[in-house]
């Protein structure tokens, strides 16, 4: 199966190895059925561009909302689990990637800890904050798909702490879990004047079930440091995201058996795209700002 990114610039490319987590799946006996589309390098082609969009798979659509926007990057994964195409799948997160298109798709996602599952041979984005996490349409599945691939990997050294024997996430279900669990609502970060009455609505139903279930809701429970946090929005984190990008695409590059486009750098992928606009900058998919 190709690996691209959603990107002409990898297509055809041929990885040295399975990815780690792929080769635990194989052992655990799934049966893998195909790869997703996602946004373009795992969003990080452009802020600008609308998530779902590469320029391989096009633009993936919402499958409750017409012109619903799917997030990303994992958002083929989402949709295809919401519309069931599969049963399981997997999805990447270095901000939300994870978190996002679950959401906007009505699906169970969980952004495993950095070192828990294995990153190797997966297309990176910052190797400081990249997991990879499961996807699924029950918190059951989640778990049986999480279980399956966490764990040490040789070929990936932040997950040399994991103990060899992993707890069994499929027992540890427990419909009474939240009792005397306290969980806080950091309102100011989170919600605003512009937030959907819907998405509020939602919320709050969603708080009332785990107060219902034993929770202690902690509301608001804002940090100190929150209009510090707001004020600086994304700026630092996308600092170190550049930074970890093209020291971390480079590696990945150059450990490529082959690449027929010849991008061996990010140089080299913003050089492509620029000579090849039929293919990689279509109207209303101009940007690139990695």
């Amino acid at each position: 199966m190709n690996t691209t990114a959603g990107s002409y610039t990898l297509l055809g490319s041929v990885v040295p190895e399975d990815a780690g987590v792929v080769k635990k799946l194989r052992k655990a006996g799934a049966i893998i059925l195909g790869k997703a589309n996602l946004s373009e390098y795992g969003q990080f082609r452009s802020r600008t561009i609308t998530g779902g969009w590469s320029a391989i798979g096009g633009q993936g659509t919402n499958a409750y909302y017409p012109n619903g926007n799917t997030c990303g990057s994992s958002s083929g994964s989402a949709v295809a689990i919401s519309i069931g195409l599969g049963t399981l799948a997997l999805g990447t997160d270095t901000s939300g990637s994870i978190t996002y298109p679950a959401s906007r798709s009505n699906i169970v996602g969980i952004k495993a800890t950095v070192g828990l599952t294995s990153r190797a041979t997966v297309v990176p984005i910052s190797s400081h904050q990249d997991t990879v996490g499961p996807m699924a349409r029950s918190v059951a599945d989640a778990a049986i798909l999480l279980s399956a691939i966490a764990g040490p990997d040789p070929n990936d050294t932040a997950t040399s702490t994991q103990p060899s024997l992993l707890p069994n996430y499929i027992s540890a279900l427990d419909p009474k879990a939240l009792s005397g669990k306290r969980i806080g609502v950091p309102r100011k970060i989170y919600i605003d004047d512009t937030t959907h009455p819907v998405i509020i609505a939602a919320f709050e139903d969603s708080l009332k079930v785990m107060k219902e279930m034993g929770a202690t809701i902690v509301d608001p429970a804002d940090l100190p440091s929150a209009d510090e946090l707001i004020k600086a929005g994304w700026a630092e984190e996308w600092l170190i995201w550049m930074v970890d990008f093209k020291i971390d695409v480079n590696r990945y590059l150059s450990k490529l058996k082959e690449n027929p486009s010849g991008v061996r750098t990010v140089a080299d992928i913003i050089r492509f795209n620029d000579e090849h606009p039929d293919l990689e900058r279509p109207e209303g998919y101009e940007d690139q700002s990695m």
